[in-house]
């Protein structure tokens, strides 16, 4: 497999690895906030796609068209992070999708030293390649991914991923497995 086909892939296996945490639930289980600053699943494909769609677009002066009104200077504080009662979940995932096509179109026509500039990273920092932005957003998405694992956890039980890597075990197994953790911790504390 070429370099490009490589980072593509795993790309691609981590943003397939974020949706499948989606799978089964509701809209309102998706948009939850999960935690004290929010997090919550559907806010987090939300924010992967929009930032997807400005790494492989405007860096690469290859703009997706792609209105994305919540990441402009003056909306709300962390308007990419929620999805607002009228997105929808079907149109989020779509947005993902489609931030997915721009990326592979872009790397289509792109060789991998090729240049670009982040215009909202340091001055320092803004010259890019190709390749360093396939490795930040893999990076991104990996991380994005393993929060939404975390989250769908939290909401329904739910754990591993798409990939089945997770020990399968009964709820008491996992109860005493967790025993097993609490009592590890309060005996390295003492």
């Amino acid at each position: 497999m070429e370099p490009k086909d490589v980072l593509l892939y795993y790309l691609g296996r981590e943003r397939a690895g974020l949706l499948s945490r989606l799978d089964g639930l509701g809209e309102r289980e998706l948009r939850w906030p999960m935690t004290r600053t929010g997090s919550n699943l559907l806010g987090i494909v939300k924010h992967v796609a929009s930032v997807e769609l400005g790494y492989f677009g405007e860096v690469f002066g290859r703009p997706s068209g792609e209105p994305l009104p919540w990441m402009d200077d003056d909306a709300e504080l962390n308007a990419d992070m929620w999805a607002r009662p009228d997105e929808s979940a079907e149109q989020i995932v779509a947005l993902l999708q489609r931030a997915a096509a721009h990326t592979a179109a872009t790397v289509a026509a792109l060789d991998l030293d090729s240049p670009g500039e982040v215009p909202w990273w340091s001055p320092g920092q803004r010259q890019v390649t190709l390749q360093r932005i396939l490795v930040h957003m893999l990076s991104e998405t990996a991380r994005h991914a393993g929060h939404a694992d975390i989250l769908r956890e939290l909401i329904d039980g739910a754990a591993g991923d798409d990939r089945g890597n997770l020990v399968e075990q009964s709820d008491d197994d996992w109860a005493a497995y967790r025993r097993r953790l609490e009592e590890a911790a309060e005996a390295a504390s003492d």
